[in-house]
């Protein structure tokens, strides 16, 4: 999509500060979204500035707890396995569980706009159920395939403190972090710059 083109959210939001693992927001389970944050100005606003912060990160989605606010929320703007896209938010998910015999794991790369630069294997359900409520508390259910379906798993797994790392090898993980520190200072200058073009 073309910077001419933007997503009405992103058009509205403004870009916030990305989290980056080591700060504590991204290790601990995420608060729930409750009725007190339901249909307020105050939601609509944060989900515009995650779709806004995920445009100019180059992502497919992004979690609340990755702008550094403690909600179990995130927002998704992408294109699946088979050029479909997809574009929402879902608070409070909780994927459907998968009797071990009917779930195929595939692996596929991955990164993280909280680990900047690095790209690792990491083995996934190739489809999967997500069920929440939307910002108004209305229930909704989320399901993909492939690409998408790894998503949906990668932002699920940020609310509850985990990130994809984590489920890397040990070896795996500290290169992933050695690479991200060698990359990050480009990538962040990077984010920086679209931003500023976008007048965010």
């Amino acid at each position: 999509m073309g910077d001419g083109q933007l997503p009405p959210e992103v058009e509205r939001g403004a870009v916030r500060r990305i989290t980056i693992v080591g700060e504590d927001v991204l290790r601990r389970r995420c608060e729930p979204v409750t009725g007190a944050h339901f249909g307020t100005p105050e939601l609509d606003r944060l989900i515009d500035d995650m779709f806004a912060t995920n445009h100019v990160a180059h992502g497919a989605a992004i979690a609340a707890n990755q702008v550094d606010v403690d909600l179990q929320l995130f927002v998704y703007d992408m294109e699946d396995d088979w050029g479909v896209r997809h574009t929402g938010h879902i608070c409070n998910p909780v994927l459907d569980e998968q009797p071990p015999a009917e779930r195929r794991l595939i692996d596929g790369m991955e990164g993280c706009l909280s680990v900047p630069g690095p790209y690792k294997s990491v083995a996934r359900a190739d489809h999967t159920v997500v069920r929440g409520q939307d910002k108004d508390g209305s229930p909704i259910v989320v399901e993909g395939d492939g690409y998408f379906a790894r998503c949906l798993q990668h932002e699920t797994d940020h609310l509850y403190g985990r990130l994809y790392i984590d489920r890397l090898a040990k070896r795996e993980r500290r290169d992933a972090l050695r690479e991200m520190e060698e990359l990050k200072d480009g990538v962040l200058a990077r984010r920086a710059e679209l931003a500023e073009r976008l007048g965010k």
